[in-house]
């Protein structure tokens, strides 16, 4: 699956970057955060506007650990398995998450692209371990319950001041 490109907000992103090769990774968080990965398309097409090579692009977006090539859901979960959050049992969090949502390690991102579930090394809040993130807000003492009933407010769509 890849997304076709609207060239317009690329053009965009590239005018608010001046047309600048040395903003090349400004320009691919911006448009990571439209497209919520980098699609396929942008790599020519970057590359024809800045004057820099396919494999430059390419090389810096698959170095830096933030960029993705592949599309993530609405919502990215990520879930703490650090030594606390090991601990207190994270692994069952991860795998009622994986399991309500038809997930494995191969595979993160719902069909319908609303859920991506990933692991992290650690959140850096142990203290409420064990801990996952919706989209950047920390969730703590998290059970398999809490999982479940987490899932279905983000399915009702309720805002992040309703969860």
């Amino acid at each position: 699956m890849d997304t076709q490109c609207d060239h317009k907000i690329l053009d965009e992103i590239l005018e608010k970057h001046q047309y600048n090769p040395g903003n090349i990774i400004a320009i691919l968080q911006d448009t990571q955060e439209v497209y919520r990965y980098l699609p396929k398309d942008i790599f020519p097409y970057y590359s024809d506007r800045l004057g820099i090579s396919q494999a430059q692009i390419f090389s810096i977006a698959t170095f830096y650990e933030n960029f993705s090539l592949e599309p993530k859901g609405k919502y990215v979960i990520k879930v703490c398995d650090g030594t606390a959050c090991h601990v207190r049992k994270s692994a069952a969090i991860l795998d009622q998450l994986r399991k309500e949502l038809g997930l494995s390690s191969a595979k993160k991102t719902t069909e319908d692209l609303l859920f991506t579930v990933e692991t992290v090394s650690c959140l850096g809040a142990c203290g409420l371990a064990p801990t996952l993130t919706v989209n950047d807000r920390v969730m703590g003492m998290m059970t398999p319950q809490k999982v479940t009933d987490l899932l279905v407010t983000l399915r009702e769509g309720k805002t992040d001041a309703e969860m």
